[in-house]
């Protein structure tokens, strides 16, 4: 398969949907001695634990080649889901802070929960690369896109236009780094995230935005869906608004209007 070209891909997708931030790949790293020259590890260039989510914010706000290992973490619940805390039995875990912090009625509630999320196993990566897609560092495990849900709309009917199905979700409202970051590589097909509290208050999600992300081998066929789906019908983002038709004002409008001669 001919290699993309992710500086023409990305400034592609960032045009066609006008969107405020950068596309981001991610790569899921078995030894942090495998991040790119000139990452910034938060807790060597800022002195600083951080979570995931604001990772994500500095890469695809500032641009920057961010590397998250576990001394740069401090999202508990993210550490327990990325393989970083060394929890014996990291379901569990996660189960009781879900319900000691009333995210769930019950432990039972909280660990049944904990199973339906994609996780990494522990020390199943060393490491968390993100960087702008644009920089072609590394082929991406997954590729994650912000915008606001009209623009998340013409990503989800390129990607059906291509591959024929429709994307099911996986909502929690919590650790929704998982969803966007790690689902689509462990399952090989798309996710739709609604960012979660950690998102919001650590890395100034904003109300408008929510997340598609995509396993890096499909991103040739999402441009390509981008290029096509709807084009008889002229889909797009600015999706245009209909204008062929005549207003209707209310009554004194329309009795002034006749007065002066305006219309009958």
């Amino acid at each position: 398969m001919e290699q993309l070209n992710y500086q023409e891909t990305s400034q592609f997708i960032r045009e066609d949907l006008r969107l405020k931030t950068f596309p981001l790949a991610v790569k899921f790293l078995k030894d942090k001695a495998d991040l790119p020259e000139k990452t910034r590890q938060p807790s060597v260039v800022l002195g600083k634990r951080i979570t995931i989510c604001q990772g994500v914010t500095m890469a695809r706000n500032y641009g920057w080649t961010v590397g998250l290992s576990k001394e740069d973490l401090i999202c508990v619940p993210a550490m327990i889901a990325f393989g970083f805390s060394g929890a014996s039995s990291p379901v569990d875990t996660l189960g009781k802070l879900f319900c000691e912090v009333a995210f769930s009625q019950s432990e039972e509630g909280g660990i049944k929960e904990a199973e339906a999320m994609i996780r990494l196993e522990n020390e199943e990566c060393q490491a968390i690369a993100l960087a702008p897609l644009q920089k072609g560092l590394f082929d991406p495990d997954t590729v994650v896109i912000f915008g606001n849900p009209a623009q998340v709309m013409r990503l989800i009917q390129s990607f059906v236009f291509m591959e024929t199905t429709r994307i099911s979700g996986n909502f929690g409202g919590k650790v929704e780094c998982t969803e966007y970051l790690i689902a689509p590589f462990k399952t090989g097909v798309p996710r739709i995230a609604i960012p979660g509290m950690g998102d919001r208050i650590f890395s100034m999600t904003q109300d408008d935005e929510m997340v598609f992300s995509i396993p890096g081998q499909l991103l040739a066929s999402l441009v390509e869906g981008m290029k096509e789906a709807g084009k008889k019908i002229g889909a797009r983002y600015p999706v245009t608004p209909y204008q062929n038709f005549e207003p209707e004002f209310p009554k004194p409008y329309k009795v002034l209007g006749k007065e002066l001669g305006l219309f009958q």
